[in-house]
């Protein structure tokens, strides 16, 4: 039986000017920019694929399976009822129903299981569809893609452990990940004294055997229900990377010891943990005293995930905001059609834009350099760095600036505004905060030389097109040549070369208002961060049509 219309003649009032419920929302057919942007970098060939997943992910439904699963956070459970340690975590079945949508979509293996030209692209693009709907349960997502580069550092851990991160059933029963139908990989790096200053870790391994036994604490662990992870413990060699199964190779349970479970501020469906490491077992990946260079494979495959989650972010508040919009009035006119309105929402649309553009284009970035492209893989080494920096730091502002545009009725709990928001800081903190992925960006500069050939040539594809661009290319030349106070400048230096990439994109692919309107609100001298500041000429009519769903 179809839902019944709810009554709008009340005793009072009638209810008049107010939005209709949003509705199903077609992730795909209705995001012009996405579907551009995915047939561009070489992802053309999924489009069937992405069109049905577009339809699936943005149903009502599944909207609000993603408002129940952070509703009704995770629970830990470290004791059975008889006073026996089982270190469990609880989850809402929403949340359950919701791995089933993302694993049984190959959203933390597709490009992994469809190893063609433009299957990253593709797999960010299903990706960014879902963070749009939940972002938490992307976080497991994410971890599972982005660890096959580092279990491939030890052939006879990747040979046991691929065949079952590759699974399309997701099995959250909580037994040996051997008797499982699918199974998904966690990470935790950062200890109490430390943080993102690994080096600082104080947890040891010590040889046992075939394998090795890890003592210490672990401050952040996400995903903890995760079939195994991989960490960092000192050895007699150095810093090592190990993976942790949940259970032992004779199926007991391994000693991974849950202390309790964040209050943070969002990300409410995904459980983050602290850990206590009492002589737990793991097996070594990588070389011994390479465990950062082993790990940061994983590292740069969870910050594209930050990077593109952070783009969905924007997108989804943004059709929320021209929704709203478009079906409200005020002063005897939509307040979409008021001036001022039109000048936030089409600012709104270029940061989304630009942000998605760069997402995908770092996919194609990583497809191609794996494929074994030097160049590509210098580009996606410093790239995922920049966007990772600036499209998760634009994140915040833009869904509050979405919030606004809805008034009262945003700040609301009933609204997915606030979630939204809650949301957004999370990809600029996780995976390394602003400061230290800036300063992995001038990391990269010194390193490897070839990482700032890459994006030159990159951003210079669009010299000529725009006098605005040529200059702040020719000044973020000079800025990097200049050596003096460079670690100070690092945030203003990675803004630069964000805002130059996005406008060399927009420039190459986007209609010739959107970049216009790009180019002379950020390029041009007076660019303050704040939306709805563009210049009077902008041909606002093509900005918004372009950004509204069909």
């Amino acid at each position: 039986m179809p839902p019944r219309a709810p009554i709008s003649h009340l005793p009072t009032h009638d209810v008049t000017n107010m939005p209709p419920h949003i509705g199903d929302q077609d992730l795909w057919a209705g995001d012009t920019v996405l579907r551009e942007a995915v047939a561009r970098e070489g992802g053309g060939w999924a489009n069937d694929r992405l069109a049905a997943f577009g339809q699936l992910a943005g149903q009502a439904e599944v909207f609000d399976l993603a408002d129940q699963a952070n509703r009704h956070a995770p629970e830990l459970r470290a004791f059975d009822r008889y006073g026996m340690r089982i270190n469990q975590v609880e989850f809402h079945p929403a949340y359950h129903r919701l791995q089933e949508i993302a694993v049984g979509n190959g959203l933390p293996n597709f490009a992994w299981n469809n190893p063609q030209k433009g299957a990253h692209v593709v797999h960010a693009a299903l990706n960014f569809m879902f963070n749009q709907v939940e972002g938490g349960v992307l976080c497991p997502m994410a971890m599972t893609y982005a660890v096959v580069p580092a279990l491939k550092n030890t052939p006879e851990v990747a040979e046991e452990w691929l065949p079952r991160l590759m699974s399309t059933q997701y099995d959250a029963r909580d037994i040996p990940a051997a008797e499982k139908t699918g199974a998904q990989m966690g990470m935790f790096m950062t200890e109490k004294q430390g943080g993102s200053d690994v080096r600082a870790n104080s947890t040891r391994a010590e040889p046992d055997g075939a394998g090795w036994r890890l003592t210490g604490h672990k401050f952040f662990c996400s995903a903890p229900m995760s079939d195994a992870f991989l960490t960092l413990a000192y050895t007699d060699g150095g810093l090592s990377c190990f993976l942790v199964p949940r259970f032992t190779p004779d199926g007991a349970r391994n000693m991974l010891m849950l202390q309790r479970l964040k209050d943070k501020m969002g990300n409410k469906s995904n459980a983050s943990s602290e850990m206590e490491l009492l002589g737990t077992y793991g097996v070594m990946v990588g070389p011994e005293g390479r465990g950062v260079r082993t790990i940061i494979d994983m590292v740069q495959g969870t910050r594209f995930y930050c990077a593109f989650g952070s783009a969905a972010l924007m997108r989804q508040g943004l059709v929320q905001a021209l929704h709203h919009t478009t079906h409200r009035s005020a002063f005897q006119k939509r307040l979409i059609d008021q001036p001022l309105m039109r000048n936030v929402l089409a600012d709104l649309a270029l940061e989304s834009e630009a942000a998605t553009v760069l997402a995908m284009r770092l996919g194609r970035a990583i497809d191609e350099g794996l494929a074994g492209n030097e160049n590509a893989a210098a580009l996606a080494r410093i790239g995922t760095a920049i966007g990772k920096y600036w499209i998760c730091k634009r994140a915040p502002g833009h869904v509050f600036e979405a919030m606004e545009c809805h008034g009262g009725p945003g700040y609301v709990e009933e609204s997915i505004m606030p979630r939204l928001l809650r949301e957004a800081p999370v990809n600029s903190i996780w995976e390394g905060s602003g400061n230290v992925i800036c300063l992995d960006v001038l990391r990269a500069i010194h390193k490897d030389p070839a990482t700032l050939e890459a994006y030159l040539g990159e951003v210079e594809k669009a010299r000529g097109m725009d006098a605005r661009l040529d200059a702040a290319l020719d000044g973020l030349r000079a800025d990097l040549k200049d050596m003096a106070d460079i670690e100070l400048r690092a945030r203003k230096l990675t803004e630069t070369m964000a805002l130059v990439w996005q406008a060399a994109l927009l420039l190459q692919h986007a209609p010739e208002a959107v970049a216009e309107a790009f180019c002379a609100s950020r390029l041009d001298g007076g660019f303050g961060g704040a939306y709805g500041d563009l210049p009077a000429d902008t041909d606002f009519d093509t900005i918004l049509a372009r950004a509204t769903p069909r």
